[in-house]
């Protein structure tokens, strides 16, 4: 597994996990409560094609806590391509957002999109429940398998997803991430994005999961009718369908940004 190295970002510092290997670089966004490290099966699939490097968003994982609004987010974007160089940008669900929120702000450094399933109205009706109440999460348990009992005690059915933040501190296990900041995270993430969706101009490849319970599939067909540029890929699988299909979705990812389009 490759390494978090530090990079200073708008006077904070966050943790980017470059997975190396041949090709152009790619920078990916994790979405709310995610790794850097969540990249890794992508990454080995685009292996040889193109270098990942991940970047691990502010109040997350190991990076420096901070204002977790939407524009803060897209401005470390901004701020990471500004030193790394233009590159296509590839994001899962907030993630996504924050990615097409970037090439609409910032079009020179984004060259390309690749969004999995991130929601252009991440509000009801079409997303009934754009907030995950975690207030209530445990802040720490005795042992490992404990802290995933008391997370799925709280209606997840499988705590794997957020238990790639759990470390051990010295009063037991817990997660990396703060239930506060996530909690205000994601509610200033609820909103109607498409003005900035439709701004941003360079070419998209917009990945989906059928039975996604974050992205209705009639959302992500107008997402792509409404926007000149977009490619549409429907896979079987849910809201982590590049974990769930890391080769499919990386092949679709690689031929996207040969195409001469991206």
């Amino acid at each position: 597994m490759a390494e978090l190295s530090p990079m200073l970002v708008r006077d904070r510092t966050l943790q980017v996990v470059d997975f190396g290997g041949d090709g152009p670089p790619v920078l990916a966004l994790h979405g709310h409560f995610g790794r850097a490290r969540m990249w890794a099966a992508i990454a080995g699939e685009l292996d040889g094609r193109h270098r990942v490097i991940a970047l691990e968003q502010r109040a997350h994982g190991r990076s420096d806590r901070g204002p977790v609004s939407p524009n803060d987010y897209r401005d470390d974007v901004g701020a990471v391509l500004a030193e790394l160089g233009p590159m296509p940008v590839v994001g899962h669900s907030m993630g996504g957002i924050v990615a097409f929120r970037a090439a609409a702000r910032y079009p020179g450094l984004v060259t390309a999109l690749v969004v999995i399933d991130s929601p252009v109205r991440n509000q009801p009706p079409e997303v009934p429940r754009p907030v995950l109440d975690v207030s209530g999460w445990p802040r720490r348990a005795p042992t490992l398998a404990a802290l995933r009992a008391g997370i799925e005690a709280h209606g997840i059915p499988d705590a794997g997803y957020f238990l790639e933040s759990a470390v051990e501190h010295p009063d037991g296990w817990g997660l990396l991430f703060d239930a506060e900041d996530m909690m205000a995270s994601q509610r200033a993430l609820v909103g109607d994005w498409w003005p900035d969706w439709q701004a941003a101009t360079c070419p998209a490849l917009l990945v989906h999961g059928a039975d996604s319970f974050l992205l209705p599939t009639p959302m992500a067909r107008d997402m792509a009718a409404r926007r000149p540029g977009t490619t549409l890929r429907v896979f079987p699988g849910g809201h982590w369908v590049h974990d769930e299909h890391p080769g499919p979705v990386a092949a679709a990812i690689a031929e996207f940004l040969s195409s001469g389009t991206a």
